[in-house]
């Protein structure tokens, strides 16, 4: 399995040998430098967006008490069932000079075209804030857990040596939740350097961008694989440098003894500076998108709502119910595999399968294409030898190439919940149940699965709603005539018919509500001593 899941990416590294020097020439003649400079530019604005915005949310959440602070608890989680391609349309249309705002500013003041200045929406800076928006929650998730679980005792320690509060945040709380806060950021990246929808829309030459055109536009497979690996390699260097930079730092919350957290009682402009940390980022990342996608969907409702778009939630659906129940069952065999044989080799091999979520769709597109194309081209060389006729692209020009995608990009995600879930069962259930004549599956049928409903119930929802909102995989491997509602909606923006976008835009974020909420409860009882009731 491990080696099913990393052949694309095995596939990618292998036409770095392959030459293309007048393509390449070309490449660092016109855009190379844009895309290295872009990407990194876009991976700098994202961290510190994301940072800004997502740990005064998590502190507040877990340390102080104000207006509406239980609400913004789960709704921060919000913007995480938003895709950024999907708030770029949005906010394009809303921004741009034919948009609502802009118009409203021409009408007020009787200014026309030219005679004042506002911030260009398609541009790198329009692209941060964008990405930021939606993938700021992983932080706050993350530094909110480590929050949560800290020990009090650490705090009221560092307050008794003269620490006041802001010092014992910085100097204590914060770095203490270091590694969570890295590990959210990290997510956030590895998301940055997967988009495409939001940069191809923007104008904004990336590594996507720029693999996607030298695969379709100069059609040079081996340049485009190159540069596949060349940001394979960038992501891998990032996540190298990171686990150096705190390989003798060590974590530890310093006491077993948990309380409740006497949380600080905001008043005042305290209070309404509260309120506005955690609801600007919530109105902006979630609130208004929404509410200007369901304006579009009722006014081009007349428009939308007939059978290929029914057809479209199908395909969608199907597709993603399809992704989420085989990557599910490959994270069981997995999961559990390295539960009863945990050598070595095992782990290893469940690490490598695990590798795709770093990668973004557009290179797993790439380096599944490759092997599926090879093999298609052999078999019709059979097939014209034996039978003098050829057989079509049965492998690359179907579905199960697509699942493969998918499954190849999200099984880190199904895996890492199963093997959560298996881990809060303890071997003496597996003891008893050998002991009562069960073997390894019986185990597993009879014992695991029973006990983990919630938690394989969480691990499709989660695959479901990545492969809802997946754009390039899907816009480069489905099959012809085969649409879903992401790929819809992307062409629609293209086209800039952005209102009419708004229909199936609006299905994808409907569901990614309910992961989020699993999310939001989840993360609310995970503070030691305290019921889960």
């Amino acid at each position: 399995m491990a080696t099913f899941t990393a052949l694309p990416i095995i596939a990618v590294f292998s036409y770095v040998f392959v030459p293309a020097p007048e393509v390449w020439a070309h490449l660092f003649d016109t855009v190379l430098v844009d895309y290295i400079s872009n990407t990194l530019w876009l991976m700098l604005g994202v961290s510190v967006g994301v940072l800004l915005i997502g740990i005064p949310a998590a502190w507040l959440m877990s340390m102080c008490d104000f207006p509406a602070q239980r609400f913004f608890e789960w709704a921060l989680l919000l913007p995480l069932a938003m895709p950024a391609y999907i708030i770029a349309y949005t906010y394009t249309g809303m921004l741009d000079f034919a948009g609502p705002v802009q118009s409203l500013i021409r009408s007020l003041t009787g200014w026309g075209y030219g005679d004042y200045w506002f911030p260009k929406v398609r541009s790198l800076g329009g692209a941060i804030t964008m990405l930021s928006l939606v993938l700021f929650p992983y932080v706050y998730l993350l530094a909110r857990a480590a929050f949560l679980e800290q020990s009090i005792c650490v705090l009221e320690v560092s307050r008794t040596l003269g620490a006041n509060r802001w010092q014992s945040f910085f100097r204590v709380a914060l770095p203490l939740a270091r590694p969570a806060v890295i590990t959210g950021l990290s997510l956030a990246l590895m998301e940055t350097v997967a988009d495409f929808g939001t940069v191809q829309y923007f104008g904004v030459s990336t590594f996507t961008t720029g693999i996607f055109r030298t695969w379709f536009g100069l059609g040079d497979h081996a340049a485009a694989s190159q540069l596949a690996a060349l940001l394979m390699t960038l992501v891998l260097v990032l996540i190298l440098l990171e686990l150096w930079s705190r390989q003798r730092a060590r974590y530890h919350h310093t006491s077993s003894k948990y309380s409740r957290i006497p949380k600080y009682q905001l008043k005042g402009w305290w209070a309404i500076g509260a309120f506005l940390v955690c609801a600007l980022p919530l109105a902006l990342g979630f609130i208004i998108p929404v509410a200007q996608l369901v304006y579009w969907g009722i006014s081009t409702a007349h428009l939308t709502l007939d059978s290929s778009f029914w057809e479209l939630v199908l395909n969608s659906l199907i597709l993603a119910a399809l992704a989420a129940l085989s990557a599910l069952i490959l994270a069981l065999i997995l999961g559990y595999g390295k539960r009863i044989n945990p050598d070595p080799m095992v782990k290893t091999a469940t690490r490598i399968a695990a590798l795709g979520y770093a990668i973004p769709g557009t290179v797993i597109a790439i380096g599944v294409l490759i092997p599926l194309a090879w093999l298609d081209t052999q078999l019709n060389i059979l097939a014209k030898y034996v039978w003098g006729t050829s057989v079509g692209l049965i492998f690359s020009g179907s579905l199960l190439t697509l699942l493969y995608a998918y499954n190849v990009r999200f099984l880190a995600v199904s895996l890492q919940t199963v093997e959560a879930g298996l881990g809060k069962i303890k071997p003496t259930i597996d003891n008893a149940g050998r002991s009562l004549g069960l073997g390894s599956v019986g185990v597993l049928r009879y014992l695991h699965l029973p006990l983990m409903k919630g938690t394989l119930l969480t691990a499709l929802l989660l695959v479901f709603v990545d492969v809802l909102k997946e754009l390039p995989a899907t816009l480069i491997l489905r099959p012809f005539n085969f649409n879903t509602l992401a790929v819809k909606a992307y062409e629609l923006a293209s086209d800039e018919r952005l209102a009419e976008a708004g229909l199936p835009a609006l299905m994808i974020v409907a569901a990614g509500i309910l992961p989020v909420i699993l999310l939001s409860r989840s993360i609310a009882t995970s503070r030691a001593g305290t019921s889960s009731s």
